[in-house]
């Protein structure tokens, strides 16, 4: 009896030691009435996006929907059921910008995967930008920790195909965070490495640096989360309702140039829909982006 104590012991450590840790102090049943009913969330913004020194009107678009994630191959499982520990809920974020600078139009798209239930970061983003002299494409993958392993295409020369690495809280998992309880959200000092979009506008090198988040009432209704980083060349805002789901209402970008100028980027939010978009692909579904104000 005493050995086949110790047996149930041992199993039930390797079970455990095997579990990835979880988030706590979440109402997943609460949580899941609202994500988990087999639709998306689409949200429309004017869009105010400096580009080549100027500010250009433009629309964004938030798509926000749980999907079943593989953890080895981190894409999205054809059959979850059949997958079995290697299937994770992930929160995924499709952002959107469209904009024109002078006669050329600019399509932006950046994906966030974060796991729904277990505490880890975004195991993996992409971003696109198509534009009339080319196109490029990077993407990172959680490889442990905080620590990505990422591979940038690019037409430019000086860009070419490249891999990197790189360690720290993304940007762009942020926005997830939020969605899934903001106060999953390291406060006060962190080592943080700026978006992909703001990596496609600069075609800097993407680097993880000092800086300070902080989460702050606005209004009754409102909460607003601050991204500022330690060079003092930039500084993210996003407002988000204080109760769940936490939709993101508005978001501001602050750039301070070389010349001391300053460039603030700004959306705010006009029509969501909570819907399963994916079936609404025929002609007759064109009234919906009227209706989410989309021309």
């Amino acid at each position: 009896m005493y050995h086949q104590i110790l047996m149930m012991w041992a199993i039930l450590l390797m079970i455990s030691c095997g579990r990835p840790e979880q988030r706590e102090n979440i109402d997943f049943e609460r949580w899941g009435s609202y994500w988990f009913q087999g639709n998306a969330e689409i949200s429309s913004f004017d869009l105010m996006q400096y580009r080549y020194g100027e500010a250009r009107e433009g629309t964004a678009v938030l798509v926000y929907v749980t999907e079943d994630f593989s953890r080895n191959n981190q894409v999205k499982l054809d059959d979850p059921r059949g997958a079995g520990r290697d299937a994770q809920t992930v929160l995924k974020l499709n952002q959107t910008r469209n904009f024109i600078t002078g006669i050329y139009p600019y399509s932006m798209m950046t994906s966030v995967f974060t796991p729904v239930r277990e505490l880890s970061q975004a195991v993996k983003i992409t971003s696109s930008v198509q534009e009339w002299c080319g196109q490029s494409f990077i993407q990172l993958n959680l490889s442990s920790g905080n620590s990505y392993t990422g591979q940038l295409h690019s037409y430019f020369e000086q860009e070419g195909d490249e891999s990197f690495a790189i360690s720290g809280l993304a940007e762009d998992d942020l926005w997830n965070l939020i969605r899934i309880d903001p106060d999953q959200i390291p406060i006060g000092g962190i080592n943080v490495f700026p978006s992909m979009m703001y990596q496609r506008f600069t075609h800097q090198q993407l680097t993880s640096e000092e800086a300070f988040i902080r989460i702050q009432d606005i209004t009754p209704q409102r909460r607003q989360l601050e991204l500022t980083y330690g060079s003092g060349k930039r500084t993210l805002k996003i407002d988000f309702r204080k109760e769940f789901p936490h939709e993101i209402m508005a978001w501001e970008e602050i750039e301070i140039m070389s010349n001391g100028q300053q460039e603030v980027s700004r959306a705010e939010r006009k029509a969501v829909k909570v819907i399963d978009y994916w079936t609404r692909n025929s002609l007759e579904d064109e009234y919906l982006r009227r209706e989410l104000q989309l021309q």
